[in-house]
């Protein structure tokens, strides 16, 4: 059951303006992510990442398939709205595959799984903060769909966050190598 609720001078309760700002933004941003996903696959070099870049691909156009969903049940139009953070998150995003051309393979790949979080962080934000608002004007079903996104985007993070561990742990031991032949003695405690 939705419920509307008006104010008293007949105009669309506050919160839900909110919640549709919220949702058009969220239309851009995963719009965003649809162009730039591909890209960072292609420039990712561990098939793993690769493969996690292209999977949260289809899980992105599934999310703009339920954002347009979360529109028809509130009776809106589903109608991006420019999201300016994303647009910086992608840029960065940008910068850190053509700078990673000119790194090791796995810094490069740590960049890319840094920037990719950087995203998923933004995006766990703005749809918990959008469920929130869909569950407090009683849009459950809007707050259902939101919620299992919220999910999808968590469980993303927690992805990438578990890529970059064996990545983190072959550079440390790379680099301590590195740093083993070029260490200067330390000096002894008199």
């Amino acid at each position: 059951m939705s419920i509307t609720l008006k104010t008293e001078s007949n105009h669309i309760n506050p919160l839900q303006e909110l919640l549709v700002e919220e949702l058009r933004d969220l239309l851009h941003a995963e719009g965003q992510l649809v162009a730039a996903l591909p890209k960072m696959a292609e420039a990712a070099h561990h098939p793993k990442l690769q493969e996690a870049f292209l999977k949260h691909l289809q899980q992105t156009e599934g999310h703009i398939e339920r954002l347009k969903t979360a529109f028809e049940l509130l009776g809106e139009k589903a109608q991006p709205k420019p999201c300016k953070a994303m647009m910086g998150l992608v840029e960065e995003g940008q910068e850190t595959i053509k700078e990673g051309r000119e790194k090791q393979e796995i810094a490069a790949d740590l960049g890319l799984i840094a920037a990719a979080q950087r995203v998923e962080h933004y995006e766990i934000s703005a749809y918990g903060t959008a469920r929130s608002l869909a569950r407090q004007i009683g849009e459950r079903d809007v707050a259902t769909l939101l919620a299992y996104t919220l999910g999808e985007e968590e469980s993303s993070d927690y992805v990438l966050t578990e890529l970059a561990k064996p990545l983190m742990q072959q550079a440390s031991s790379e680099g301590a190598g590195a740093e083993s032949k070029t260490a200067r003695p330390r000096k002894q405690k008199a």
